[in-house]
């Protein structure tokens, strides 16, 4: 996708100077920085402290940091110790754990000599993937966007909730992909960006992107939505998720449910966007679903320019007040009109995706 009319995408492999290219996305919106990944710690570090976010993208840097352990020290022990880690670094999102798993399972049996190429091209092979699922995925919600606007013959306004775009994947997004599609089309489409604090991803993100390609989108505060819905000024919605059970049931960013809610109350389509690599098949329970909790600093404190164009921090809470900071909710499977997937769209349940994923 494009930033300043170049095509970029998220995470790549420097051949040259061996090592793992990333956009910090702790940077943007106000500065883009492409970041060098040279050691599994780096890796982790940057999925921790969300230099790479969205489900995909945690995947595939995952990935990559298993090639960036063998080329650190091409020692079993090692290798292994750097794959537990990696999938600690985050516990929500199932791809970060799939990846590994891939990884290791790829890497079994093969000679110390061959570790690294085989490595190499099992995560190339990763992301290589990803992109196809999420153009595909564009394809397919295509379909819902241009049957809405046959019948409106008009401006499709979608609402959409933090990042599921091309900055969350590895190239075309999740939730973006089917507006993307429909952009290129020539489908006049307008987004609503819910700012979706914490980290304003929202805001700094999606926004960012859907500016550099052009779509129109409007940033608005998280509570929001809902009366927009009740004023008839939203057609759909589409989300991402970071895991979705077999179930149906959707684990994705904070505010995701209060969304689903007031889409079923005012009976607006809400759909859900994801790879398959995003589907929890073990897990039959949302409660049994680890919900991350990050630092409350994320909640207390904000960036910006200051008047000066410099990125500042600041703290907008009272000094003495404590913050929880969850970063994910559940979305039950019956507020949830469809899933839109690389294999096609079905209903949010076990028998949904079983028809498509055999």
């Amino acid at each position: 996708m494009n930033i300043e009319g170049k095509e970029y995408r998220t995470i790549w492999f420097d051949e040259k100077n061996q090592a793992v290219k990333i956009i910090d996305q702790t940077k943007l919106p106000h500065q883009f920085i492409i970041k060098d990944l040279k050691t599994v710690k780096d890796a982790i570090n940057a999925i921790k402290v969300m230099e790479v976010r969205g489900a995909p993208l945690i995947g595939g840097t995952a990935a990559y940091g298993i090639v960036l352990a063998i080329m650190e020290k091409n020692d079993p022990n090692f290798i292994k110790k750097s794959s537990e880690e990696l999938i600690q670094s985050r516990p929500t999102a199932i791809n970060l754990k799939w990846a590994v798993d891939r990884m290791m399972k790829k890497l079994t049996g093969v000679n110390n000599n061959e570790l690294l190429k085989v490595a190499l091209d099992e995560a190339k092979e990763i992301c290589e993937e990803d992109i196809k699922f999420c153009e595909n995925i564009g394809l397919n919600g295509l379909k819902i966007i241009e049957e809405i606007y046959n019948k409106k013959k008009d401006t499709v306004n979608i609402l959409t909730h933090c990042n599921a775009g091309w900055l969350a994947t590895i190239n075309w997004g999740t939730a973006t992909s089917p507006i993307y599609h429909a952009h290129k089309k020539g489908i006049p489409v307008h987004v609503w960006v819910d700012e979706t604090r914490p980290r304003n991803q929202g805001s700094n993100l999606t926004s960012y992107e859907l500016n550099e390609e052009g779509v129109s989108n409007t940033i608005i505060a998280d509570n929001t939505g809902g009366i927009l819905m009740q004023r008839g000024e939203v057609d759909m919605c589409i989300v991402g998720t970071d895991r979705t059970l077999s179930t149906g049931d959707v684990v994705n960013k904070i505010g995701t449910y209060l969304k689903a809610l007031a889409a079923h109350d005012n009976k607006v389509p809400f759909y859900v966007a994801l790879p398959s690599s995003t589907i929890d098949w073990d897990i039959k329970d949302f409660k049994d679903i680890p919900i991350e909790e990050r630092n409350s600093e994320e909640l207390s404190h904000v960036e910006g320019l200051d008047e000066n164009n410099n990125v500042k921090k600041v703290l907008i809470y009272p000094k003495k007040s404590r913050a929880m900071n969850l970063a994910f909710d559940i979305t039950p499977a019956k507020y949830i009109t469809g899933l839109i997937t690389e294999k096609g769209i079905c209903d949010a349940s076990k028998e949904g995706l079983g028809k498509l994923f055999k």
